[in-house]
């Protein structure tokens, strides 16, 4: 007799270039391999568990995504069933609403969870929670974040992308730098991690790359520009991480647009523009990337990791291999177990060949001592 299973997929966390890949090898690796498992989708990541939102998912539903950013499920990176709080169907509810999301689960066998380490680290509570209530959910993550920070998985689909967006926007304010002779500093995604920073910053010709994992002073940014003012060089490109963090500083957020208390990250390239432009006496502008890197339609190479993420975590639902991540190792798309993707994030190592390679090529991490000289004849200039 056939095995009949339901099985749902949901895309948590910020959207990424990929998330529609990963959707339709799912659905099209459960069609070809094993058509007596229906899949459903799970509208806006975990809230859709919370409302009850469930809809069908089959091949009509994901022809044509495969170039398309985004998700078409939806989703959300506030919606922590552990710790909700917001209205649904009119209901307020606040705190922890795991047992509604586990009673609107009650028929599924397993999840498959798209998503981040917040994501993969909700997934495998609800597993757990679920089995002290006697009841199972199987969990398969899939690693989604344009960060690249997930430490289960050698690379995420979406950084790719986003390294190319970056890449492509330093290179054409690079071009208005030096027609104006200019410091231009480029904020761009990353938390904790520089992986994004440090890729478009060596792929674009960054000047100065600065990372959370490597904490910078102003001054030392300041001295590498007036050093390449030296050398004939009339203008310079500053890389920032938003997450980077001057020595003994603090990580930068802006206020919430809601009038909310949550806080988000941005505007340290900004400080730091200003800080160098009254240490140099140098035109400083800085451009924010933001949410243009997470948008748009994913590379080639995300197209095909996406694609192989849904393909391994698929066969996992197939064989009810639950408990497991889709992870690239090496060469190799292969099931390591889940909760190596929570608890802790890949960070840029400041020893690593990547950062030796940028240094040798004349690229400023801020963390150099500066030329006091240089910076005190720029003041008395």
């Amino acid at each position: 007799m056939t095995d009949k299973r339901k099985v749902g997929v949901l895309t948590g966390g910020g959207d990424c270039p990929g998330l529609n890949a990963v959707l339709r090898a799912v659905v099209r690796t459960v069609q070809h391999e094993a058509p007596h498992i229906e899949l459903v989708g799970i509208r806006n990541g975990f809230w859709g568990l919370i409302a009850n939102a469930i809809e069908p998912l089959g091949p009509d539903r994901v022809s044509g995504i495969l170039p398309i950013g985004g998700t078409i499920l939806g989703s959300s990176n506030r919606d922590d069933p552990f710790d909700f709080h917001g209205t649904v169907h009119g209901e307020r509810l606040d705190g922890d609403v795991v047992d509604r999301v586990l009673d609107h689960a009650a028929d599924l066998d397993g999840l498959v969870v798209i998503g981040g380490d917040g994501t993969q680290d909700i997934g495998h509570r609800l597993s757990v929670r679920a089995r002290e209530r006697g009841g199972h959910l199987g969990i398969v993550g899939v690693p989604k974040t344009i960060d690249n920070d997930l430490k289960a998985t050698d690379r995420t689909f979406g950084f790719d992308t986003a390294v190319s967006v970056c890449s492509e926007a330093i290179d054409r304010i690079h071009t208005t730098a030096a027609s104006h002779h200019r410091v231009m500093f480029v904020e761009v995604m990353g938390r904790h991690a520089g992986w994004i920073a440090l890729h478009a910053g060596l792929s674009a010709g960054g000047d100065v790359i600065l990372i959370p994992e490597i904490p910078f002073s102003v001054e030392s940014v300041a001295d590498a520009v007036l050093a390449r003012k030296e050398r004939g060089k009339g203008f310079s490109i500053v890389v920032v991480a938003e997450g980077a963090v001057p020595h003994g500083g603090d990580p930068v957020f802006k206020k919430a647009s809601d009038g909310s208390q949550r806080k988000s990250l941005g505007g340290i390239g900004r400080i730091v523009a200003e800080e160098v432009e009254r240490l140099t006496g140098l035109e400083a502008r800085t451009t924010i990337l933001g949410h243009v890197q997470r948008g748009g339609t994913p590379t080639a190479y995300d197209r095909v990791l996406a694609t192989r993420f849904g393909v391994c975590a698929a066969r996992q639902v197939i064989a009810s291999n639950y408990g497991v991540l889709a992870a690239l190792r090496g060469k190799d798309v292969v099931p390591v177990p889940l909760v190596e993707a929570v608890g802790s994030q890949r960070l840029v190592d400041p020893e690593s060949e990547l950062v030796s390679v940028a240094r040798a090529t004349g690229v400023r991490f801020g963390d150099e001592e500066p030329v006091r000289a240089r910076l005190a004849a720029a003041r008395g200039a």
